[in-house]
């Protein structure tokens, strides 16, 4: 056990670019807890990497992930004395906090999804904040599929915002099939690529993002999370003006007027601004 291949690997493919791959393509990257346990520790530790500013998620071979692994789940450690319900309460615990976790990592994630994103693998890629999908990509819901509900690792609070109640219900409550055209029509995609290069068009995208100031990509991350949650309109407009203030305190809107009277691409440092100076107290 000790010797055989990781089910994440993390690699940077790129300056300032990380790639997490779910692999078990022999599984088509269905989620067992091993798998699980591996994700959530690849992914904290991402999330600390200063020199990370964009992530891509994707699977190995020829799946996103196929979801929960019917099969072979495993089992959760430390469950000594613990009954049934207890496991089990603790068992969901392990997959849900993979969506809250990719919410709280201050980079923005990229999922590069081919083939099949299936349940729980559906819900990982509704937490990214982008979506790119190879023309051979199937989302499906197959909690109800299963005989249980589909209304797991957060699906019934992010499909709605995403795509709207009408297509979130038909989605969850039927089981059907969605291929990647039907998904970039409904807005579940952003953009949809052949299958071969879906993985290169994502760090192609995370290699321009990366062009921008790092702190604007986080600031830009969390205001766009605080306001899908925000019930007021006066309280997103506040958090808005909050972060382009702090953006604006920075050298980074010198550098790009500089930069468009120099005709050359900006590089920011997010260093304070230096031609603001505050009145004496």
């Amino acid at each position: 056990m000790a010797d055989r291949e990781p089910l994440v690997l993390v690699d940077k493919p790129q300056p300032h670019t990380t790639m997490i791959t779910l692999n078990r393509p022999d599984r088509l990257n269905a989620m067992s807890i091993e798998l699980v346990i591996e994700l959530y520790d690849a992914m904290q530790a991402v999330a600390e990497d200063n020199d990370t500013w964009v992530t891509v998620l994707t699977g190995a071979g020829r799946a996103f992930s196929s979801g929960l692994d019917l099969k072979d789940y495993g089992i959760i450690p430390n469950i000594d004395g613990l009954q049934v319900g207890r496991i089990a309460q603790r068992s969901m615990r392990y997959y849900s906090r993979l969506v809250s976790t990719i919410r709280r990592m201050p980079q923005p994630m990229i999922a590069a999804i081919r083939g099949p994103a299936y349940g729980g693998g559906m819900c990982l890629s509704l937490a990214t904040e982008l979506r790119i999908a190879g023309d051979d990509a199937v989302f499906n819901s197959t909690g109800i599929i299963n005989g249980l509900t589909s209304t797991e690792m957060a699906a019934s609070w992010l499909l709605p915002r995403l795509i709207g109640v009408a297509n979130s219900n038909d989605i969850l409550l039927t089981g059907r099939k969605v291929d990647a055209q039907e998904a970039l029509r409904m807005g579940l995609v952003s953009r949809v690529v052949a299958a071969d290069k879906v993985l290169d068009h994502a760090l192609e995208i995370a290699a321009s993002m990366t062009e921008y100031s790092p702190y604007g990509l986080a600031m830009t991350k969390e205001v766009i999370w605080v306001n899908i949650e925000n019930p007021s309109l006066e309280a997103a407009i506040d958090v808005e003006d909050r972060n382009q203030l702090m953006l604006g305190f920075t050298e980074n809107l010198p550098e790009a007027i500089r930069a468009f009277d120099q005709k050359r691409k900006p590089v920011y440092t997010d260093e304070p601004r230096k031609d603001i100076f505050l009145p004496p107290t």
